[in-house]
Formats: C-alpha cells, sequence, structure tokens
C-alpha cells in the first residue's frame, strides 16, 4: 500500500472504491440528470403540468421534423385534428399543409410551438396534457418525498438507536418495545391507517407533508434496532470511555463518537430505503390516498393506466412506471455499491489491508 494510500481515511477508501464501480457510477449520474430535470422542470418542460387541451386527449407523441421537401429547415412540427372512424375510434390526422415551428428559449420555456399546434414529446393524457411536462413536475414530488422521509425517518431511527444502545437498562427496553410495536404491523397497511387517519380537506401542500411524515415512521423503528446493536458494542470501546472519564456529555457521545461508526450500515441503508419510500407513494397516489390529481407525481400519473383500454390505445401512459423504475433500481445499486465498499468483511473492500 502506497503513502497516499495510508494516510486517507476509510470513509475516503470507501468513496474511491465506490467511484470504481461503474454500475454505481452510471446510475448516480442517471440519478443526478432524474434530479436535475426535477428542479428545472419550469424551463425543460414545454408547458405547465396544468396546460390542457381536451381536443387532444391521448394524443400519440408528436414527430418533430427537420426536413421540408428534401431540404433542412428549422424544427417543426404539423398540426393534428381529432378525428373519429366509422367504428368511434379516435385518431389524430396530420395536416401537412400547416406547421408549427418550434420556439426555444420563449416564455421561459427551453422549447415550445405557438398555439394552437401543441408539442407532445411523450404523448399526451386523457385531458390533453403533455406527458414530458407531468412526468418531470412530478418527479419533484417523487423523488423528493423519498429523500425527505428518509431524512427524517434516518434522524429518528439513528438516535433513538443511539441512545437505546449506550444507556441499556430501562431506557433500551422501553424504546426496543416502541420500536417493536411499528414493526409488527406489515409497513403498508401501517401507512393506508395513518393516511386515512389524514382529514380529506388537507390542500396537496399539507398532503405531501403528511405523506413524508408517515414514510418516515413506518421507516424508523427497523433502522433503530439495528444501530440500537452496534451502539450496545460501540460503547464499551476505549475512546467511549475515555470521553466518560473526561466528562463528555452523554448525547455528545452518541452523536460525535458512537453514530459516526455506523456510517458504514447507514449510507447503504439509506439509498435501499430511499427507493422503497418512491414505491410507497408511488402506492399511495395510485389507490388515491397520495398526492392527488392536477398535481403530479409518478404514483398518481399511472392511475391512468390501472385499466386495460387505455393503455392499448395509449401505450405512453406507462411511461411513468418505468422512471420508477429507473430510479428504484438506480438507488438499489448505488445502496448496495455503499454496502461493499464500506464493508472491511467484503472481498476486495476498499478498507482493506
Amino acid at each position: 500500500m502506497n503513502d497516499a494510500v495510508k494516510h486517507q481515511s476509510r470513509t475516503q477508501l470507501a468513496l474511491a472504491a465506490f467511484r470504481r464501480n461503474r454500475a454505481a457510477m452510471l446510475c448516480f449520474w442517471v440519478l443526478a440528470v432524474l434530479y436535475g430535470l426535477a428542479v428545472f422542470a419550469d424551463v425543460v418542460c414545454p408547458y405547465s403540468y396544468q396546460d390542457e387541451d381536451r381536443d387532444f386527449s391521448y394524443c400519440p407523441p408528436t414527430a418533430i421534423e427537420f426536413m421540408d421537401h428534401g431540404h433542412w429547415v428549422r424544427p417543426f412540427v404539423y398540426k393534428r385534428t381529432l378525428t373519429f372512424d366509422a367504428d368511434h375510434r379516435r385518431d389524430y390526422v396530420i395536416d401537412r399543409h400547416t406547421k408549427y415551428p418550434l420556439r426555444f428559449f420563449h416564455a421561459g420555456r427551453l422549447f415550445t410551438v405557438d398555439r394552437p399546434g401543441r408539442l407532445y414529446v411523450w404523448g399526451a393524457d386523457a385531458r390533453g396534457r403533455d406527458l414530458f411536462s407531468r412526468i418531470w413536475y412530478g418527479a419533484r414530488i417523487s423523488l423528493s418525498i423519498g429523500l425527505l422521509g428518509v431524512a427524517i425517518s434516518f434522524a429518528l431511527g439513528l438516535l433513538i438507536g443511539g441512545i437505546a444502545g449506550y444507556y441499556g437498562g430501562w431506557v433500551d427496553a422501553v424504546l426496543m418495545r416502541l420500536c417493536e410495536m411499528f414493526m409488527m404491523i406489515p409497513g403498508f397497511y401501517l401507512m393506508l391507517a395513518l393516511r386515512a387517519a389524514v382529514p380529506e380537506n388537507f390542500n396537496y401542500v399539507e398532503v405531501y407533508i403528511s405523506v413524508v411524515v408517515i414514510l418516515a415512521l413506518i421507516g424508523w423503528a427497523s433502522l433503530a434496532r439495528i444501530i440500537r446493536g452496534m451502539a450496545l458494542s460501540l460503547r464499551e470501546r476505549d475512546y467511549v470511555l475515555a470521553a466518560k472519564t473526561f466528562g463528555v456529555p452523554d448525547l455528545v457521545i452518541i452523536v460525535k463518537h458512537i453514530l459516526p461508526q455506523t456510517i458504514s450500515y447507514s449510507m447503504a441503508t439509506l439509498m435501499l430505503t430511499v427507493s422503497s419510500y418512491i414505491l410507497a407513494e408511488a402506492g399511495l397516489s395510485v389507490v388515491g390516498l397520495g398526492i392527488q390529481d392536477p398535481i403530479p407525481s409518478w404514483g398518481n400519473l399511472l392511475s391512468d393506466a390501472m385499466s386495460i383500454v387505455p393503455v392499448i390505445f395509449a401505450p405512453w401512459i406507462l411511461l411513468p412506471g418505468l422512471f420508477i423504475f429507473i430510479a428504484v433500481m438506480c438507488f438499489n445499486v448505488i445502496g448496495d455499491a455503499l454496502r461493499d465498499a464500506f464493508d472491511p468483511m467484503v472481498e476486495g473492500s476498499s478498507i482493506e489491508n
């Protein structure tokens, strides 16, 4: 081992091993793109999430044209008109005599077209709203709920688990029985029960906060039990005993000397928990207990696909499910990579000698 590696901390070595994991780094950059598009949805999307035109219900994706009569021209889209055939099936007829050029950096949007033209990059939903725009506005809800829920549940789990393991005795017994009360009820049913207790007259901000709190409540107990077991061992370490001897307050010992030693487990579990929270929010929204229309989330966007008929005639409404899958897989891959990088028992780990 060279001198540069010897002078690196355990965390630095683990992060270096993580960066060498190509699959994990690819997933990291995929998530960075997803979160970036969600943050800048107001600019990237051609329409607001509420912008609708019922004349374009379930309009298929719009083809962007770059050539006209064999010549390269400014990108444009053709006019589309909704018609019905003899069997009353909807059909969008392309009018090749009417063109709508793409407008770039217009009205605060990266690209759009002037009305009455409509640009549907990934098709339209039942109310003629651009699915591309609603997916990226919905990503704000679905991706942020996972992070906020995990932040709260991990703060609770780490602190309660650390306190239980450090003090032991009756404090440990009371806190662990509380954890078991939450863990004995299946998570999804507990989530439904807690959500049913939320008043129906809440606006979407209050519902959003409620869902975050509910997800945090169902996730902290299992982490607390694991951290408690680690803290029971860590409290006997020499540096913890030395801190007690010098009169360092118990809370400071827990936060600064015990909990940082659980990072190898915590970081990996954090990533894996985010993916489960994204799925939980989607489940709540699909069954009508999460964020509701017109505010988009990946979960309630999938509610349009609950019937087979819309899926057959407009398969693009399944796209939100694809992004849920991508986000969940990326968090899982990153979580596995972090666990391997920080775990000294894994073969080839960064912190082996």
